[in-house]
């Protein structure tokens, strides 16, 4: 069984749980005061376990069992043995690494709770653009389909307005930080890890296709 497959299990089960059981949410969702004062860092990672309602679950694990198989394929390609490894990795370090900026900033604000893996599915995403950048990709409720280094900044633009807006307990500010992180860390453990170069590969990619 793929890491993909049993991080979509893994997060569903437990979210299926979460949704008739309160104190399970509020004991796994991210609630920086409880981190702040009682040490729970364990938050960081597993408010990506829990989301607001089946609609943010399932947008959230299509994006990452679809995105996620091509990108673990690619990554036993570029890094050999150490594929499933560095993908597991980027997907739980992801979890903590898009949720540092909304800690930074809501630290003492005990009206603030987050939940959903929206961070690390977008890190998955985006390490995907950065080594396909060319690959098709859309919304599931849009018909136009984008290269997704087309797609990438529309998402990034689209999450930036949502975040300012606000929506409930969905962190879309997280989205952001996520894509980020998942570039960078694919930059960095490729470079590493192995003789891909992924900056290099992107720009030949997108000359292709302009040419």
């Amino acid at each position: 069984m793929s890491i993909t497959v049993i991080i979509v299990v893994l997060t569903c089960v437990v979210s299926f749980v979460a949704f008739s059981d309160k104190k399970i949410e509020n004991e796994l969702i991210f609630y920086p005061p409880a981190i702040s004062e009682r040490n729970q860092w364990y938050r960081f990672f597993t408010c990506g376990l829990i989301h607001d309602g089946m609609g943010h679950l399932a947008f959230n694990m299509i994006a990452l069992y679809l995105f996620g198989r091509n990108l673990e394929g690619s990554f036993s390609e570029i890094y050999g043995e150490k594929g499933a490894l560095v993908y597991a990795l980027l997907y739980i370090t992801a979890l903590a690494a898009s949720m540092v900026p909304t800690y930074s900033q809501q630290k003492d604000n005990y009206h603030y709770r987050s939940l959903g893996a929206s961070g690390a599915v977008s890190a998955i995403v985006f390490a995907g653009i950065l080594i396909f950048p060319l690959q098709k990709m859309g919304l599931l409720f849009l018909p136009i389909m984008l290269p997704g280094f087309i797609f990438g900044p529309i998402y990034l633009i689209a999450s930036a307005y949502m975040s300012k807006k606000g929506h409930g307990n969905i962190n879309h500010s997280a989205h952001i930080w996520g894509a980020i992180y998942g570039v960078a860390f694919v930059i960095v453990t490729s470079l590493v890890l192995s003789d891909f170069n992924p900056i290099t590969n992107f720009i030949e990619e997108i000359k292709s296709y302009l040419q």
